[in-house]
């Protein structure tokens, strides 16, 4: 079943991790996709692996905290593919893990740059390709700490919750131009990103992920599927009357 046939979707931090495999579904159900990263043997290997299957792909490097980079990027796709209708806002990073008096100043505007300004940036130069095709779906990956907080990454925290309010806007801002923005909200998915964190701060990887299954009423972390099959649904015209909203897909870590 091709749910996004016809559709052109870039997705950002698509080398590995929710953006691989958001990636490689989109393609599955038919999306023309941009893979972009600045991770860029891992990226360019998505993108062949899609070619192989059948699917139609190709890797831009792309640092999101870049506007000049994301103009030129978005433009490129354009050429490539047609207008953009998806744009899955994925590239991101943790950042510094120290109680808030800790952090450097430019500690806190590093996470910033990319979590927001990027997610920031790549709206803003999707918008007219979305408008000129007539409607289009921002997807931006959040957290359950973009609802919920936790004693930990500060300014990972604060980025998420921008998120969150920045889909809210944009859906009521560009709702006549039949464009929807929401936010996905994942718990604990087992990606590099999670396992470089437990790493960094000095906990086994194995010990850490017993410890995070935990923490989850439905008893284990996440896979970066559950994450993908969530974003192709708000990618698909099956979501379009869904605007303005999170979709929490987290194990039942916020349903205490």
């Amino acid at each position: 079943m091709k749910r996004v046939e016809g559709k052109v979707a870039v997705v950002t931090g698509g080398a590995v991790g929710i953006g691989e495999a958001a990636a490689l579904l989109l393609a599955q159900e038919g999306a023309k996709v941009a893979v972009t990263d600045i991770q860029d043997e891992e990226g360019r290997k998505v993108a062949e692996r899609i070619e192989a299957e059948g699917g139609t792909a190709r890797y831009w490097n792309l640092d999101v905290g870049d506007e000049a980079q994301v103009e030129k990027v978005m433009g490129e796709v354009v050429e490539a593919f047609g207008d953009i209708t998806v744009l899955v806002n994925n590239a991101g990073i943790s950042g510094a893990n120290k109680p808030t008096h800790e952090i450097t100043e430019e500690e806190w505007d590093e996470v910033q740059r990319v979590n927001v300004k990027g997610v920031f940036f790549c709206t803003k130069h999707v918008i007219p390709s979305m408008k000129r095709a007539g409607g289009g779906s921002l997807i931006h990956l959040s957290s359950i700490y973009g609802l919920v907080g936790a004693p930990d990454v500060p300014p990972y925290h604060a980025s998420k919750g921008a998120v969150r309010l920045m889909a809210k806007t944009d859906a009521m801002i560009y709702a006549p131009d039949g464009i929807r923005a929401n936010s996905v909200h994942p718990g604990y998915i087992w990606t590099p990103m999670v396992e470089n964190h437990l790493r960094g701060s000095g906990v086994d990887p194995e010990q850490g992920r017993k410890d995070l299954a935990a923490l989850h009423p439905i008893g284990h972390v996440g896979e970066v599927e559950d994450i993908a099959y969530g974003i192709l649904y708000l990618a698909s015209d099956e979501s379009k009357f869904v605007t303005g909203t999170e979709l929490v897909i987290d194990g039942g870590y916020t349903a205490r």
